[in-house]
C-alpha cells in the first residue's frame, strides 16, 4: 500500500464518518417538527421556518467556508463546524420561541453545516485522489452521510421516546462534538501552485461566465426543494394521512439505507458515463415517484416503496453535480465553486421547508407543494441536459490540471 493511498484512504474514511454524523443528526429534524410545535403551541411554520433557515445560512455560509478550506487546508473549517453545530443542537434543546428556535436550529447549525458538509468535505476528497477515482471517492463519502441517515433516525426516534425531545437534542449535541476530533483524520492542504495561480476573482468569473455552471446551480436549486419539503414535513404529511408516526420515520429510514446505494451508484456510473445526462435521468425518475406517491392510493406500504425508491434518488445528484464542477473546473477552488452551486441548492431547501408549512397553515394541506415539486423536476431535468461535461480552455491548455 503506497503512502499517497494510506493518506487518501484516512481522508475518505475522516471524510465519510464526518458526513454520517452531520448529515445524520441533520436529517432527523423533521422528528422534533411535532412535539416542539405542539408543547408550545405552534403552527408548523414556526419550525419549519427554522429550519428553513437553517438551510439559507448554510447555502449563504458554504461558499464563504469553502473559499477558505481551498485556500488554508480544511480541517480547522471542520473542526470550527463541529463546534458551533453542536453548540446550535444544546441551545436548541432548550429553545422556548420562535427567535430561541431560529438562532440555535437556523444560526448556528446552518453556519456548523457549511463546515462539515458535503462542499467542503468532497472538495477534500476531490483533492486526495486521482481523477479517474475521483467520481468514486465522492459517491462513497455521499453514501456515508446517507448510512447515517438511515442509522441515526431511528436512534433520533428512540432518544425522544426516552428522554424527550429536549434532552434528546442535548445528546445528539455531545454526538456531533466528536467531528472535532474526527477532523484530525481530514490531512488537507492546498494545491502547489503550478505557474500563475488562479485568484478567487478570477475564478469566480471564469465560472460566472460558463453557462453549465448557472444550469448545474439551478438544478439542484430543485433538488434542494424537494429534499428539504420531503424530509422536514413527510413525517406528518403520512400522520394527517391517519398513518402511525411509526411509519414516517420507517420511510426516512428507508431513504437514508437506500440512499447508501444510489450515491454509490451514481458515483460509479459518474466515471464511466455523461454526469449531466445522468443528473436528467435522476431528476426524470424523481418526477415519475413523486407523481406515483401523491396521486394513488396511500398506505403505509406505499409510503415505504415510496421510501426505497426515492433513496435511490435522494443524494445521488450530489457526487455527480460536484463531480461536473471539477470536471469543468478543476479542484483547486472546488469547495468554493461548489458552495456556490449549493447555495443554490439550500435556497431551494429554504423554499421547500419553509414553503410546507406556509402553505399548511393557510389551507391545511400539501397538496400544492407536491404538485409545485412535480413541475420542478419536470425543470431540472430540462436544465441539466445541455450541459456539457468539458473542461474550460484554460485546463485544456493546461492539459487538464488544475
Amino acid at each position: 500500500m503506497t503512502s499517497v493511498w494510506r493518506t487518501s484512504g484516512w481522508v475518505l474514511l475522516g471524510a465519510s464518518l464526518i458526513l454520517a454524523l452531520s448529515l445524520g443528526i441533520r436529517h432527523g429534524f423533521g422528528l422534533f417538527l411535532t412535539p416542539m410545535s405542539s408543547e408550545f403551541g405552534w403552527g408548523r411554520e414556526v419550525f419549519a421556518f427554522a429550519i428553513a433557515l437553517q438551510n439559507l445560512i448554510w447555502g449563504l455560509a458554504q461558499p464563504v467556508t469553502g473559499a477558505i478550506a481551498d485556500r488554508f487546508g480544511a480541517r480547522r473549517v471542520i473542526a470550527v463546524g463541529g463546534l458551533l453545530y453542536a453548540a446550535g443542537l444544546l441551545l436548541m434543546g432548550y429553545a422556548d420561541s420562535a427567535a430561541s428556535l431560529s438562532l440555535s436550529a437556523g444560526l448556528l447549525i446552518g453556519i456548523g453545516l457549511s463546515g462539515t458538509s458535503f462542499s467542503v468535505l468532497l472538495g477534500v476528497v476531490g483533492r486526495a485522489v486521482s481523477v479517474e477515482k475521483r467520481s468514486m471517492a465522492m459517491g462513497i463519502a455521499a453514501a456515508a452521510g446517507s448510512f447515517g441517515q438511515f442509522a441515526m433516525l431511528p436512534g433520533s426516534l428512540g432518544l425522544i421516546g426516552w428522554l424527550g425531545w429536549s434532552a434528546a437534542l442535548l445528546a445528539l449535541g455531545l454526538l456531533v462534538a466528536l467531528i472535532v476530533p474526527l477532523a484530525l483524520l481530514v490531512r488537507d492542504q492546498p494545491l502547489p501552485s503550478l505557474g500563475a495561480e488562479q485568484s478567487l476573482g478570477e475564478a469566480l468569473r471564469e465560472a460566472c461566465g460558463h453557462s453549465g455552471f448557472w444550469l448545474l446551480a439551478l438544478g439542484f436549486f430543485v433538488c434542494g426543494f424537494q429534499v428539504v419539503f420531503i424530509g422536514v414535513h413527510l413525517p406528518a404529511y403520512l400522520v394527517d394521512q391517519h398513518l402511525p408516526a411509526t411509519v414516517g420515520t420507517t420511510v426516512l429510514a428507508l431513504v437514508g439505507l437506500f440512499n447508501v446505494f444510489g450515491t454509490y451508484i451514481a458515483g460509479w456510473l459518474g466515471g464511466r458515463l455523461s454526469k449531466p445526462r445522468l443528473l436528467t435521468a435522476l431528476y426524470l425518475a424523481r418526477t415519475v415517484v413523486i407523481v406515483a406517491f401523491f396521486y394513488t392510493p396511500l398506505s403505509a406500504w406505499s409510503a415505504y416503496a415510496f421510501g426505497i425508491a426515492m433513496g435511490l434518488l435522494w443524494l445521488s445528484t450530489v457526487p455527480l453535480t460536484n463531480g461536473t464542477v471539477a470536471t469543468l473546473f478543476g479542484v483547486r477552488n472546488l469547495s468554493m465553486l461548489g458552495g456556490i452551486v449549493f447555495l443554490f441548492h439550500q435556497l431551494g431547501a429554504f423554499l421547500g421547508g419553509w414553503l410546507g408549512g406556509y402553505l399548511y397553515d393557510h389551507t391545511g394541506s400539501y397538496d400544492l407543494v407536491w404538485q409545485i415539486s412535480i413541475a420542478l423536476g419536470l425543470l431540472a431535468a430540462a436544465l441539466n441536459w445541455p450541459v456539457r461535461e468539458q473542461p474550460v480552455a484554460r485546463l485544456q491548455a493546461a492539459g487538464g490540471v488544475a
